[in-house]
């Protein structure tokens, strides 16, 4: 503060949902927020392989902020389900990176040593570090025990 009325103030997330909590303003969208931006987006993702550039490195956890917070977001409910329809395409590239990694496919039958995934959220790889540590540990137990087969095979020849 102070704040001048009818002029359009930068102030953290936190502080504009507490002020339009208590009716003082009105929250201006980010442009990224925009319906034809996030249809932009959305085909953006279903047409490239790769993790595209996220709007924000926080777009979910923002847009569901702000879509909770306050009515003056025109088209909500389409935005909502553009921003979901985002999250469920990059969440099932996210699967099918983690999947093609398990399955040590590398395109050519060799083992992957290692996989690289940029353009990721931190809450996307939060979503998925349950299932990815436990599936990491699983293979390193099996590749463990394979190479033990491996060598009492070589010892009985």
């Amino acid at each position: 503060g102070p704040f001048q009325p009818q002029v359009p103030v930068d102030v953290p997330l936190w502080l504009a949902i507490n002020l339009r909590q208590r009716q003082k303003c009105r929250i201006i969208t980010p442009e990224w927020l925009d319906v034809d931006k996030l249809k932009d987006k959305k085909a953006e993702e279903i047409e490239s392989n790769l993790f595209t550039k996220p709007l924000h490195p926080h777009y979910m956890e923002i847009s569901n902020i702000i879509l909770g917070n306050s009515r003056d977001i025109q088209n909500a409910d389409e935005v909502r389900t553009l921003v979901k329809d985002i999250w469920d395409i990059r969440a099932a590239k996210l699967r099918k990176s983690v999947n093609k990694m398990i399955n040590h496919d590398a395109g050519d039958g060799q083992l992957l040593a290692h996989v690289e995934i940029s353009n990721i959220t931190t809450l996307e790889i939060n979503t998925m570090r349950k299932f990815f540590t436990a599936s990491l540990d699983h293979l390193h137990n099996l590749r463990n025990h394979a190479e033990i087969c491996l060598r009492d095979l070589d010892k009985q020849s």
